[in-house]
Order: structure tokens, then sequence, then C-alpha cells
């Protein structure tokens, strides 16, 4: 179950990000498990292969326990992959959002 999240991670384009609940939706069918991929994201066995860092929520807020350093982490490797992170730790969700057939956008 945790590797099937890591993989669809490989999935996310450069330049893009996914909700928790399209996370939740593309691997388990519903958005109602949204809290357990932040869980699964949270293990992370390499952080460095599966880019969690891709992952916002619905409103594109960053995560404020982001585990592999932090918010201010978390928004440098936004920002190296080509994403724009305002000031208030959010970026622009309709502009950088990732989305393709089989996914729908909470």
């Amino acid at each position: 179950m945790y590797q099937r999240v890591y993989d669809f991670l490989l999935t996310i384009p450069k330049g893009k990000v996914v909700t928790y609940g399209q996370v939740a939706i593309a691997v388990f069918g519903s958005i109602g498990y949204s809290r357990a991929i932040g869980k699964i994201l949270h293990k992370n066995p390499d952080p460095d292969l599966y880019p969690c860092y891709k992952v916002v929520n619905a409103s594109g807020r960053l995560a404020p326990a982001f585990a592999f350093g932090g918010q201010d982490v978390q928004k440098m490797l936004l920002e190296n992959d080509g994403i724009e992170v305002k000031d208030d730790f959010t970026v622009d969700i309709k502009k950088y959002i990732w989305c393709d057939a089989d996914m729908e956008i909470e």
C-alpha cells in the first residue's frame, strides 16, 4: 500500500504539485484516504527518490510539519523544481496543479 503511494509520486511532472486528495483518489479511489496519504508520506523511506515535497493541501499550502526539514525545506525543493512559493507558504494551485484524465481535483 505504501509503495503504491511512493510510486505515484514518481509520475508527478517537474514543475507540478498534487494535493493529498488527488493522491488518495489516484491510488485508493477515494478522497477519504487523504489523511492516510499524509501519514504515508511522513514515512517516506527515500525522500530523494520519492518527491513527497510535491504534495500540498487543497488550498496549495505547504505542510507545516514537512517531515524532511520543515516548510523552509519544502519551499526550497519546490522552488528548485520551478514552482513559485508565496511568502505565506502557499503555491498557486490553479497554476501548478497536475491533473490527468483519470484524476479529479477536490
